[in-house]
């Protein structure tokens, strides 16, 4: 029995077998075998376990995302069954008696090349796509395939660390908790950890190297440890909490379909905040008002190229068609600092998180914009949809924004393409958009407030940095005052403001920004009901 302690992300336990991910040794080495015909076996076996990985994720990405998103695993399936790649690895083995990782590596790099060479833009972008099956089928020959989030078995998660692509794409049905080695309670990893509503602990010190697959591991994200093999008293006393917990959640339920009012009558609108259009289940399992901050950068992490407008559609469609009539207020592409993606080709910066991000990137490379936004007007006549852009500053970059939005209208007009106009509002998440919210709420439909880059651009902290924790003070005067200035701005203007950070969800300061004036707060799913509770049992003014 050994026992480690991290920082938590989410306050829950768990117990369950280990799902370890070790980030794979980008080099190949290669090695002489002895029986070449043994060696095409592995092969053969290999391409085996990729195919029925990328059935499962075929048939996630079907459920979640739409058969458009989904048809890149068809395609990465079509490609291990190619006559052409597959002779070249055999040969290669045959021939200069190498293991089969090294012949898949090269002949990997050898097809990418050949398809990025080509002419023709649907051929080079099959480059990508060799590169891709080439390192699943190497994951898989040495072992160190993805962890089977399609497994019937819900295991925890270990790693040293997840990226924000990686945690969306998993299965959280199948997930009971995750630990790592690394990352900050602040970052956007950690956020989605907890609108997945498990318990979670980075920062833990432990060697992965001495874990395996299926070692039994309790996750206790009340006490931020994890002990791995436990022995049986701590295995009874675990199912105890567990089941405790599980009577809390119950007790929970009674509040659904109850009203957000205070003893002394005052209300709020409790939304809820998702990455994927596979957690609109979990916004309606925890009765949220509605999609307070649906993140579409989602449709662009995981995959090596843009969205389609038509693909963008489908799923901003299928959320609205969810929702059936709540309002669901989706934010443009909000890309950079902790959310990288290679084929947008950003480069790397010294400080990101102050960098070429966000609306900075949609107002510089408009095409990337005006396809979004064609994709979100069209998919307006389905539902309650309103439109929020992130990292605003200026009132110059609203008016620019506006003029972008009107070409994109004047282009449906003229295809004569259904859509109704939807509100537009901003984040609030810098020191500037405060400073100038009088300004901007004369142009704007509504405010939200992004509290987890308003506090770290205001106290002058990275929120990726795991060493400045403790200096987080997100409860700092300063930041509840900007709070109060920006809603005082909003109502002044007629408009409304809600907070769709992090700190929305923090019931020591529930009662405050009531007495503010918000008007709506935004939150992870599973604390949509602990919200309710909240706000139900308290007085605003006494």
């Amino acid at each position: 029995m050994k026992k480690y302690t991290g920082k938590s992300v989410y306050k829950g336990i768990a117990m369950g077998p280990l799902s370890v991910l070790k980030k794979t040794d980008d080099q190949v080495k290669r090695s002489k075998i002895e029986d070449p015909e043994a060696e095409i076996v592995r092969v053969t076996d290999a391409i085996g376990a990729s195919k029925a990985q990328l059935q499962k994720l075929y048939d996630k990405a079907l459920k979640e995302v739409g058969e458009a998103n989904a048809a890149i695993f068809e395609v990465h399936q079509m490609m291990l069954e190619d006559d052409d790649y597959l002779d070249a690895i055999h040969n290669m083995i045959r021939t200069e008696n190498v293991n089969g990782e090294y012949a898949v590596a090269v002949t990997g790099d050898n097809f990418s090349e050949m398809f990025a060479n080509m002419d023709d833009d649907y051929m080079k972008a099959r480059s990508a796509d060799v590169k891709d099956i080439s390192n699943r089928l190497i994951r898989n020959l040495n072992g160190s395939a993805d962890a089977d989030m399609g497994s019937d078995v819900p295991s925890i998660i270990v790693a040293d660390d997840l990226s924000p692509s990686e945690t969306v794409q998993m299965d959280k049905s199948k997930i009971l908790a995750f630990v790592t080695v690394h990352g900050s309670t602040n970052s956007h990893t950690a956020i989605l950890a907890r609108m997945m509503n498990i318990p979670a602990l980075i920062g833990v010190p432990m060697n992965l190297d001495e874990l395996s697959n299926g070692m039994l591991a309790v996750v206790d994200g009340f006490k931020s440890e994890v002990t791995f093999e436990p022995d049986e008293a701590m295995q009874t006393e675990t199912e105890k909490r567990i089941k405790e917990e599980r009577e809390k959640l119950e007790l929970l339920q009674n509040l659904k379909g109850q009203e957000n009012r205070t003893l002394d009558g005052k209300t709020i609108n409790i939304y809820a905040n998702i990455g994927s259009v596979g957690d609109v289940g979990y916004v309606l399992e925890n009765d949220a008002g509605g999609i307070g901050l649906f993140r579409s950068e989602f449709l662009y992490l995981g995959r090596d190229n843009f969205p389609t407008e038509e693909e963008q559609y489908q799923a901003y469609r299928q959320v609205l068609q969810n929702m059936a009539g709540k309002k669901v207020i989706i934010r443009t592409l909000d890309l950079g600092a902790d959310k990288q993606v290679d084929y947008f080709n950003l480069g790397n910066e010294e400080n990101p998180a102050m960098g070429y991000r966000a609306i900075r990137i949609c107002l510089t490379r408009t095409e990337i914009f005006k396809t979004q936004l064609r994709a979100l007007l069209r998919a307006s006549a389905s539902g309650n949809l309103a439109i929020m852009y992130p990292m605003i500053t200026s009132v110059d970059e609203v008016k620019k924004i506006y003029e972008i939005v009107d070409e994109v209208r004047a282009e449906l007009d003229e295809a004569q393409v259904a859509y109704q106009m939807p509100e537009q509002g901003i984040m609030i998440e810098t020191p500037a958009a405060v400073m100038v919210s009088d300004e901007l709420a004369q142009l704007v439909d509504f405010f939200s407030i992004g509290t987890n880059d308003l506090t770290q651009y205001t106290l002058a902290i990275d929120r990726q940095n795991e060493k400045l924790d403790s200096f987080y003070n997100p409860h700092h005067k300063a930041i509840l005052r900007m709070i109060k200035m920006v809603v005082d701005s909003a109502h002044a203007a007629g408009k409304w403001a809600g907070i769709c950070g992090e700190l929305g969800a923090d019931l020591e300061l529930t009662k405050e920004f009531l007495q503010m004036g918000i008007d709506e707060l935004s939150v992870a799913p599973s604390m949509v009901l602990r919200l309710r509770q909240r706000v139900r049992e308290m007085k605003v003014f006494e």
